[in-house]
């Protein structure tokens, strides 16, 4: 038999296998043994984690001297369906290890703790790891076995486990554990919001079809009663606007409906904001963007338009005609009377027309251009 020398190092232990099975584990130090049938794997601590077969079989085993070994060297981590561990190196989150796993660690690693989680009833991410989770931090297994959402303001969270709504969530980041349930986080907005009704084929009351296009804002003042009570909120109040838009449009004539559009906003915000306002909806405005007529309608209005705009002008033109004929009357009444107002009209016609001749031929001196050139009967 030859003795054979087997150095561990500081960092190192040594498995003593037989028949593919641990029979001891050598601490650090120089160690002397019969070499007989027997094999020496050497493994380096410092990785922390423990995989080899051998060494799960070595757990599984139910013998007095396995179990004792496993104490001796093995930080066993068995966790189940709703459990979580927290690895901890130096005081800093360094993995996270999920539900229903086995894990194994060298007990000779001083600066690992290891804590517990029980998500069974309790499934909020503790405030000191919230943080972490909004950095993406590199941390091992936490983003796998986290559900985060960060809500903004003006926004609040509904939030599902398992299909049933459990709260509402205020601004921030919230976390959750996800082991062997369904979470969601539903955002809804509390801003002021618009919604617009496009092109609604409508007949007024005097049967002409055009379309419309409908503008509304709205704001949630009850987002949890809008959510269980309306499978889409948005939807129900675009149907609401169409159903309105209808009824009212129906009730006018097509130059009612374009001579007073807001009467129109009126009647349509009135018969909405009410039956809406049930399942916490705020309408705020409604207001009608575009009425848009058909091609031959349109040529029709035009025509319309234009005809009344042409009588417009013609009553302009006679109530001038008639102004400028009462005024010459007024003239010559006077004229007849004065003489010398007679004679200052002769002078100035006469100018008009020495204005519009290149030459001009006098006889009689002055006398013959003053009364022989323009002669009133």
């Amino acid at each position: 038999m030859i003795l054979q020398r087997i150095v561990i190092g500081q960092h190192e232990r040594g498995f003593v296998l037989k028949d593919k099975r641990i029979n001891d584990i050598l601490m650090p130090g120089i160690h002397w043994r019969l070499n007989f049938k027997s094999k020496i794997d050497v493994i380096d601590t410092r990785t922390d984690l423990v995989t080899t077969d051998a060494v799960k079989n070595l757990i599984d085993s139910n013998a007095k001297t396995d179990l004792k070994l496993c104490e001796q060297h093995f930080d066993i981590v068995t966790l189940g369906d709703y459990e979580l561990a927290l690895i901890y190196q130096r005081n800093t989150l360094s993995s996270v290890l999920k539900s229903g796993t086995q894990t194994v660690f060298w007990k000779a690693n001083k600066d690992r703790r290891i804590e517990r989680v029980n998500t069974k009833d309790e499934f909020r991410v503790d405030a000191s790891l919230v943080g972490l989770v909004s950095k993406r931090t590199g941390v091992a297994g936490l983003l796998e076995q986290v559900s985060a959402v960060e809500i903004s303001t003006k926004q609040i969270g509904l939030l599902w486990v398992n299909g049933d709504m459990i709260e509402t969530l205020r601004s921030g980041l919230h976390a959750y554990w996800k082991q062997n349930r369904s979470i969601k986080v539903e955002i809804m907005d509390l801003r002021l919001q618009n919604l617009d009704v496009t092109g609604q084929e409508i007949l007024t009351k005097d049967k002409v079809s055009l379309r419309i296009n409908l503008s509304a804002d709205y704001q949630l003042s009850d987002p949890v009663k809008a959510r269980m009570q309306l499978n889409n909120y948005s939807d129900h109040l675009y149907r609401q606007l169409q159903f309105a838009l209808r009824e009212v449009v129906g009730t006018r004539t097509l130059d009612s409906l374009l001579a007073d559009k807001e009467s129109l906003n009126a009647d349509v915000f009135n018969a909405v904001a009410k039956p809406v306002a049930e399942f916490g909806i705020n309408v705020t405005h409604v207001g009608v963007k575009d009425v848009i007529l058909p091609g031959e309608m349109k040529d029709i209005l035009n025509h319309v338009v234009e005809t009344e705009k042409a009588a417009q002008a013609n009553v302009i033109r006679r109530r001038e005609e008639t102004a400028a004929t009462r005024s010459l009357l007024n003239t010559a009444k006077l004229m007849e009377t004065n003489p010398t107002l007679l004679r200052l009209k002769e002078i100035e016609a006469l100018e008009k027309v020495v204005a519009k001749v290149d030459k001009i031929s006098v006889f009689n001196g002055l006398d013959g251009l003053l009364n022989g050139t323009v002669k009133l009967t």
